[in-house]
């Protein structure tokens, strides 16, 4: 991701951080006063949410879900059928996030302790910087590795090198293991390495079996490496609804039609905030961002362009809007898109109806 999409990251956080989340006045009760929670969306404001949606050029798809129930969805500007798979772009970091916590419960991995030398030690560089034998799965997945980044400027660069894994390994250190965030698509390459070489099966097999089949979505083959490894980070295709079907797991805290997929530890440890953007003071967690609505805690998937899966536990809502990712960038779209979050649906969600 390159310093302006980073500069994104930073604008988009400060407005979730910011955005409205107080009850509609007269809606409000004491703090002492036993309340049932809200059902449903206030029409009236979601009606106001989906006008403003439109008047997004690149917004594609808005699914609203409530309780598992899909109570709004919306096709804008010509997008696709919310069945057909579209590039999610970095939200795939998010998938990456869970293949790893399942391939921890399996045991194929040991943990986020676990030394990422111990799998791919081959493809470390000879006489290479002894820190590169601290980094662990979980600097990974932080993206706290310490290594220069793959994305943004280095990124045409690294997606053209033989291979991708010796070259995110070959990285020089700009911080230690464990230290500032640097974001970087390599990173999430490499558990997507280690999983296959751990596993001797490729991340596409272990994503449709282990989260494709259970989940009853369609996980297609994106791009790999000159390998042959599974781009991993970036150019995963899923649809609108098997997003949906995705942030459902993790709100429903890894169990889905009573069978867990996902451990709750994992999903907890990676909604726990653990490095901060240089650029805004946000938060990130095992791939995903850690954020607030007024009062409520917001956790939310993020791929280039738009393709954003948001959670948000106490309401009971999960959240997804897809959008065209080519062309030039705009920075404002994404801040726009949690506006419609912050500013339509929270609301709607305080609100309820009947």
């Amino acid at each position: 991701m390159s310093s302006g999409a980073m500069r994104a990251i930073a604008g988009a956080t400060l407005v979730l951080l910011m955005g409205c989340g107080a009850p509609a006045p007269g809606n409000s009760a004491p703090r002492d006063a036993p309340t049932a929670p809200t059902q449903g969306l206030d029409p009236g404001a979601m009606q106001r949410t989906v006008a403003a949606a439109t008047r997004l050029p690149r917004l594609r798809a808005l699914l609203v879900l409530r309780d598992g129930r899909t109570l709004a969805e919306h096709r804008f500007n010509g997008g696709p059928p919310l069945d057909q798979p579209v590039n999610v772009k970095s939200a795939s970091k998010s998938v990456m996030s869970a293949l790893v916590g399942i391939a921890i419960d399996r045991g194929v991995l040991s943990g986020v302790d676990q030394p990422i030398l111990a799998v791919l030690r081959r493809d470390a560089p000879p006489n290479g910087d002894p820190r590169l034998a601290r980094v662990t799965v979980g600097n990974l997945l932080s993206m706290q590795a310490g290594l220069e980044r793959t994305s943004g400027a280095y990124y045409g660069r690294w997606v053209s090198s033989p291979n991708w894994v010796r070259a995110a390994l070959a990285r020089p250190f700009v911080d230690a293991p464990g230290g500032a965030m640097l974001y970087s698509t390599g990173n999430t390459h490499l558990l997507s390495a280690m999983l296959t070489r751990a596993t001797g099966r490729s991340t596409l097999q272990l994503a449709r079996a282990w989260l494709g089949e259970p989940l009853g979505i369609a996980i297609p083959a994106w791009p790999t490496d000159p390998q042959g490894i599974y781009f991993g980070g970036n150019d995963m295709r899923l649809s609108p609804r098997a997003l949906a079907r995705f942030g459902e797991l993790y709100r429903l805290g890894g169990v889905v039609d009573g069978k867990r997929i996902l451990s709750a530890d994992w999903i907890a440890q990676s909604w726990t905030p653990r490095a901060t953007s240089p650029w805004s003071g946000g938060r990130y967690g095992y791939g995903w961002f850690v954020g607030t609505v007024g009062a409520h805690p917001l956790r939310y998937a993020w791929g280039y362009g738009g393709q954003m899966v948001y959670v948000l536990p106490d309401l009971r809502l999960t959240v997804v809007m897809t959008s065209a990712s080519e062309g030039a960038r705009d920075e404002g779209h994404v801040d726009a898109l949690h506006r419609l979050v912050a500013d339509g649906i929270v609301p709607a969600a305080e609100r309820g109806a009947i």
